[in-house]
């Protein structure tokens, strides 16, 4: 006797989640446009914090070089 095989499931994020009812509720390309904007404010938060960054290490060397 053979047992059945076993199959795994994953369950989906949150993220998945959220996909599929935006899928269901927009157009492709309201999809893409909010993607794009997110995509954007993401790499904004990026730069912000590089420029942050940056000026921490200026400031440091300004003050360590005095």
């Amino acid at each position: 006797m053979q047992a059945a095989p076993v199959r795994a499931t994953a369950i989906p994020s949150v993220t998945d989640a959220l996909r599929a009812v935006e899928s269901l509720l927009l157009s492709s390309g309201q999809r893409t446009a909010r993607r794009n904007a997110w995509t954007s404010v993401l790499e904004d938060r990026r730069r912000a914090k590089d420029r942050v960054e940056a000026q921490l290490v200026i400031e440091q060397a300004l003050t360590s070089h005095s």
